[in-house]
């Protein structure tokens, strides 16, 4: 489940990915907690879903930082971006 396919990665790595990096960043963040976050969030993660991550940090990194900064659910920003079906 957590291999990304064809066009990109999947809504569930997505929101997973997501939940880890706004736990890291905690309650209102402001932009350094994110940086910070997303740059540890990728770690700890199995190698091949590591890499993916590394690349949606990497692609996303404004929507997510935005939408981290909002407090819009992980599932809402994944939406945003495309990966995730409304």
């Amino acid at each position: 489940d957590g291999v990304a396919q064809g066009r990109g990665i999947k809504c569930s790595l997505c929101t997973k990915v997501l939940k880890k990096i706004q736990a890291l960043a905690g309650d209102n963040p402001d932009e350094a907690a994110v940086e910070a976050a997303l740059q540890k969030g990728c770690r700890g993660l199995r190698r091949s879903m590591g890499r993916v991550c590394q690349q949606l940090v990497k692609k996303y990194q404004e929507q997510i930082s935005d939408g981290l900064q909002n407090g819009d659910m992980p599932r809402d920003i994944c939406t945003a971006m495309g990966i995730c079906r409304s």
